[in-house]
């Protein structure tokens, strides 16, 4: 067997796999005799099959199976010993010979190769990247604890209705003067959020109601959703389709939200009990978590720059025309069209993580099994938070982590996420870094441009 590589340019190669027989003559008769062994054909006992037979039968096919295992198999040790940095996967030439397996002895295997491209990291400290420092004010800090308030708040009864209300009760179609219709549609304990009814004279209708009173209204101009009507009817949406006219409700039931006060009796519920005291210590928690939230922003944004900022300073060329081929190999229900489409998306990818690659090759970087652990559970403790479940032990966090670890997929996204941050880390320590105060809504129009 013979490997040669022919340059075609810097980035595009063309690799030749010469197998002559003497390289898989042999391969091919053990493959013959162990299915001599194990074959069952009509007339012979197990293993008593002349290999004359089985080779007629089988070894056509055992022969192109082990010349293929032989070209794959060398294809990669040469590609591991040449240190050759691929992109994609090597593909068969177009201008492969043709080859008959039934006459001919020594085959000849083209496959075009594209080659990962030099990469120079030219960033220095004269390339300048803007820290956008988002401001605190008033409206952010009375969001967050509005938000604390709702989120322990509670639904407490009422006398009469208001525009926010959740009232329950009896609703039933009726005719035009407000009469009940026999074996009409009919709900005892249907439930309506006054603040959803689409009609402003029909919403106006159900304020200042009190228990026991009744409402006379069309209930397609209140709800125009054919879901929204199937779920007060106890109906599908098809079967609400259809049901239109004059309904009636009565109140049996006011509920109303009331958000929690702010006072001891709040803190305990969001830190525990005893870990905050007092009006001063709160406000000084929640200006700590809007300035950790606000950090987290702040570097997320920062990494994209540097991100643009890296591809944009760092050049270099793609072997295109072999990832277009080898993308709408890989993709078989993909078009050329949309290959070409999407190109410029999957260029910008590429180019970033062969970027990423080659800075955290020159400086060893490296993610240790303590590292997964401890990102998973910062993972893990933000998604708890999200939810309240502030009370959530390390013991607790720790073992969800170890779990989530244990899934591959979500392994990978894991170390990719650290890999990014230490790449993304190393690029923040070459370059210059300006900070800029920036209030939330220029830091948010920041994503639209």
């Amino acid at each position: 067997m013979n490997i040669t590589r022919e340059n075609i340019d810097n980035l595009n190669a063309v690799l030749k796999i010469n197998i002559v027989k003497p390289d898989y003559e042999e391969k091919v008769e053990t493959v013959l005799k162990d299915y001599r062994k194990k074959a069952t054909i009509k007339g012979f006992r197990p293993g008593m099959v002349p290999i004359g037979m089985v080779r007629k039968i089988y070894g056509h096919a055992v022969q192109i199976d082990e010349i293929n295992k032989i070209v794959t198999d060398s294809i990669q040790k040469y590609i591991t010993d040449e240190k050759l940095e691929i992109l994609g996967d090597p593909m068969p030439s177009d201008e492969q010979e043709n080859i008959d397996f039934d006459t001919q002895e020594e085959f000849t295997f083209s496959f075009e190769l594209g080659l990962a491209p030099a990469i120079e990291l030219n960033l220095t400290k004269n390339n300048i990247v803007t820290f956008h420092e988002i401001s605190i004010d008033e409206k952010m800090k009375n969001d967050y604890i509005d938000n604390y308030t709702r989120r322990y708040g509670e639904l407490r009864g009422a006398n009469s209705t208001e525009d926010k209300d959740v009232i329950k009760g009896k609703i039933e179609a009726v005719d035009t003067d407000g009469n009940s219709l026999p074996d009409a549609i009919s709900v005892e304990n249907a439930s309506i959020g006054i603040d959803i009814i689409k009609d402003e004279n029909i919403k106006s209708d159900f304020i200042g109601k009190n228990i026991g009173e009744s409402v006379v209204f069309d209930i397609k101009k209140a709800f125009p959703n054919d879901n929204e009507v199937g779920g007060l009817l106890h109906k599908t949406k098809d079967e609400a389709a259809s049901i239109e006219g004059n309904f009636r409700f009565t109140v049996n039931e006011i509920s109303r939200f009331f958000p929690a006060e702010i006072g001891q009796e709040l803190f305990d519920k969001i830190y525990g009990e005893g870990v905050v005291a007092g009006q001063e210590e709160f406000m000084k928690k929640v200006e700590d978590e809007i300035s950790a939230s606000l950090v987290r922003e702040s570097d997320f944004r920062l990494m994209l720059d540097l991100k643009e900022l890296a591809m944009e300073k760092i050049q270099f060329d793609l072997p295109e025309e072999f990832l277009k081929k080898w993308l709408l190999r890989v993709n078989e229900k993909t078009t050329k069209e949309q290959i070409d489409q999407e190109f410029n998306s999957f260029r910008k990818d590429l180019k970033w993580q062969l970027i990423r690659n080659k800075v955290a090759r020159d400086n060893e970087v490296k993610i240790s099994e303590e590292e997964l652990q401890r990102e998973a559970e910062n993972i893990t403790r933000q998604q708890f938070q999200q939810y309240g479940l502030y009370y959530a032990t390390d013991e607790q966090i720790g073992n969800y982590a170890k779990e989530t670890l244990k899934r591959e997929d979500d392994a990978k996204k894991i170390a990719d996420r650290i890999l990014e941050d230490k790449v993304t880390g190393i690029i923040r320590d070459i370059v210059t870094l300006e900070n800029k105060s920036i209030s939330v809504d220029e830091f948010n129009k920041l994503f639209e441009q």
